[in-house]
């Protein structure tokens, strides 16, 4: 009978432990050919649960979750440093769920088996060592926010002093060589303005690999002052020509790069790539039906769903107080997802409903939707090239290259040039679609045509 009862008791506790969270889990996010594994763990706390995720394709460094609920054997959590949120239910063993980043939703299943890494895309393009020119991994400090940030600046292997650009990432946290679904982006691009004559620095975003500091509170103003920082780490530097500093922004970092050179006398020159010319709620407003369209969607919908993102980014504009737009946000989630067509609320939980538009109440993007790009552009007074894809669906070149000019002319600036570039994406890729489920199936990392364009520019300007 002891036997027994202790085969009973050891049944039961791996039941229990079977139906519970607590430990690792893994998945894998499929996007087109690709796939991009997490890992996430989970720990009992007094008040709970606490978890991390690690994307083991991108970054090994941990995310924390803001928070963890499990109830029902329905787990959800969040975390706000990658605006990323899931909701799945645990059953045999196995939590099937949405997986949603930035109002992207993709299935993501978890599981207690580790995934193999599948063979590496092809990535011709990437450079690979021994490089015919100096590459120095380096650290330098924001002194405004007391933090240390660690990148690379490579140099010529002639000697003299250069000129210099500072490659400025886009949104989420970002690594030095802004890595994305294998590609990486920034190291081909310091790699073929160091083989042109360009000193080149680049660095992982605050709290992201190397760097200290806490990405999740950052706003873009704070981004801001990393690279002011990163600007007076080259003036220290022999090799640099202090006159002839430039910054490179992709995508946010084509907003970030007009707002330092605006208040600095210290940049000669900046490089638009993708960048916006208008308040981040019309970028995301348009972003969200381009997308939506070129998938396929109905125009009622595209519509539908479109009002639901303007409304709830007006509250989160226009309040003041955060308890009251927490609240105003709650309610209008309630309220519209309760005005969702029945045939819609069948494929969609609140839950879920929930966690899509819920990035939008973020610190970072709070700041995004309601930063205006023409305070800084109608300063700019030096050189500017401002280049976008032909089939950018994140951020339109018809919509922001007229507005880039609008303000550049306003600010009587005569040394600029834009360009629309044809058949290129918001990653400057040769596309079919420009939808971002091809970014990972594309071998082409920068299309030649961008690189062309950015180097004639840059020889003829600096």
């Amino acid at each position: 009978m002891k036997k027994l009862l202790l085969l009973l008791l050891m049944v039961s506790n791996q039941q229990i432990r079977a139906q519970d969270i607590i430990g690792d889990w893994y998945g894998a996010l499929k996007i087109g050919a690709n796939q991009l594994r997490l890992n996430l763990n989970f720990a009992k706390t007094d008040t709970g649960y606490a978890g991390k995720l690690i994307s083991l394709d991108q970054n090994p460094m941990p995310i924390p979750m803001q928070w963890v609920k499990f109830e029902q054997q329905t787990l959800s959590f969040k975390t706000t440093m990658a605006n990323i949120e899931y909701t799945g239910v645990l059953k045999d063993g196995l939590i099937d769920g949405i997986f949603k980043q930035s109002g992207n939703a993709l299935p993501l299943q978890l599981g207690r088996t580790k995934i193999e890494k599948k063979t590496a895309a092809k990535r011709p393009q990437e450079p690979k060592a021994p490089f015919p020119y100096v590459s120095e991994d380096i650290e330098f400090r924001n002194e405004k926010d007391n933090i240390s940030l660690a990148g690379t600046l490579t140099l010529p292997a002639t000697n003299g002093k250069f000129p210099v650009v500072v490659l400025i990432s886009g949104s989420g946290p970002q690594d030095r060589n802004e890595e994305l679904l294998g590609h990486k982006p920034f190291l081909l691009l310091a790699d073929h303005l160091t083989k042109n004559g360009f000193a080149v620095l680049r660095y992982d975003d605050r709290g992201v690999a190397k760097s200290k500091g806490n990405f999740k509170t950052a706003t873009s103003a704070d981004f801001a002052k990393d690279v002011s920082a990163a600007v007076n780490y080259l003036k220290t530097r022999k090799e640099i020509d202090s006159k002839k500093i430039g910054l490179i922004g992709h995508s946010e970092g084509g907003l970030i790069a007009p707002m330092v050179a605006a208040e600095s006398k210290d940049i000669a020159f900046i490089v638009l790539l993708a960048g916006p010319g208008v308040p981040g709620k019309d970028v995301i407003s348009l972003q969200g039906a381009l997308i939506a369209r070129a998938m396929g969607a109905a125009e009622a919908d595209i519509r539908a769903g479109g009002d639901i993102t303007k409304e709830l980014m007006n509250i989160v504009i226009s309040g003041k107080d955060s308890a009251i737009v927490n609240k105003d946000f709650q309610a209008a989630l309630d309220r519209n997802y309760q005005n969702l067509p029945d045939s819609v609320k069948k494929g969609s939980t609140m839950a879920a409903f929930k966690s899509q538009y819920a990035p939008l109440n973020d610190p970072w993007m709070k700041y995004f939707l309601a930063y205006d790009p023409a305070t800084s552009l109608q300063k700019i007074k030096i050189p500017v090239l401002a280049l976008n894809g032909s089939l950018d669906l994140q951020v339109s070149p018809s919509q922001n290259l007229p507005a880039i000019k609008a303000a550049l002319d306003k600010a009587k600036n005569k040394k600029y040039l834009i360009r629309e570039l044809p058949g290129l994406n918001h990653l400057f890729q040769e596309t079919k679609t420009g939808l971002p489920s091809e970014y990972g199936d594309i071998e082409q990392t920068l299309s030649p045509m961008m690189l062309t364009e950015l180097t004639d520019w840059l020889k003829k300007t600096i």
